[in-house]
């Protein structure tokens, strides 16, 4: 790894109380890493998680914040980094969707996602990377989508900021791989969470069909390819886009 440091074991995930940044917290968990996470409205399930894991022997900490604060992510750098140590992984998870048509798409559904999905990547990388320069370590891995890759009707919303995400992780991986850093990205297709959840029948054997592998992935697909990323076997990666769809796209 270039720079001098030795990478901790501690980790933030934004937005990791269910769904795919649930899966990520306990696989980082379950491979010895100390791991932070985020929510914003889900507190019963983050207190449950963060003790089932305290339980297991894991170091693990759930904080309040909304992804779109700015402020918040300043605090929770100072915070994470003072009961769980150095971070060296960053996993910007948190998301919203709500899908319309453009046409009849609000200015508050627009700026919804935007702010969270866009920004709030944002405000946990600014907040994070320049520490982790400073350490001349670090390793980000953003979660966006095939729908900002492909483009989904219904969704320009989230469209458009998952692909502003994967232009900011190709940026910023450029500018920080001297500092021995690296950034990916990590684009799930359909997979089996809250967000999927609530569609109809007939939308599940439409999407399927254009799946090769012909089934929905779990979050814990996901998951193992976050933890390969932030692991040393994955070096000489930075800048890249791997989606998690069965063949999709």
């Amino acid at each position: 790894m270039k720079g001098n440091a030795q990478p901790s074991r501690a980790a933030l995930v934004t937005g990791g109380s269910r769904g795919i940044g649930r899966a990520i917290v306990e696989s980082l968990s379950q491979s010895g890493w100390s791991v932070g996470f985020t929510y914003a409205g889900s507190h019963q399930a983050a207190q449950q998680l963060s003790q089932e894991l305290e339980a297991q022997g894991s170091p693990c900490k759930a904080y309040r914040a909304d992804a779109r604060d700015f402020q918040r992510a300043q605090e929770l750098a100072e915070e994470c980094e003072a009961e769980l140590g150095p971070i060296s992984l960053l996993v910007n998870n948190a998301g919203i969707k709500r899908d319309k048509p453009l046409f009849s798409m609000a200015l508050e559904d627009w700026q919804a996602v935007i702010d969270t999905n866009l920004s709030g990547t944002f405000n946990y990388a600014r907040s994070f990377v320049p520490r982790m320069m400073k350490r001349r370590c670090g390793t980000i891995v953003n979660i966006v989508s095939v729908s900002g890759i492909a483009g989904l009707p219904g969704q320009t919303n989230y469209s458009a900021s998952k692909a502003g995400v994967i232009g900011f992780t190709k940026a910023l991986a450029k500018e920080t791989a001297r500092f021995g850093l690296r950034v990916n990205a990590v684009a799930p297709g359909l997979i089996e969470t809250d967000m999927t959840a609530d569609l109809s029948e007939k939308a599940l054997k439409r999407i399927l069909a254009q799946i090769p592998a012909g089934k929905l992935g779990k979050p814990a697909d996901v998951a193992r390819l976050v933890e390969f990323l932030a692991e040393p076997s994955s070096s000489y990666l930075t800048g890249q886009v791997i989606p998690v769809d069965g063949g999709m796209i």
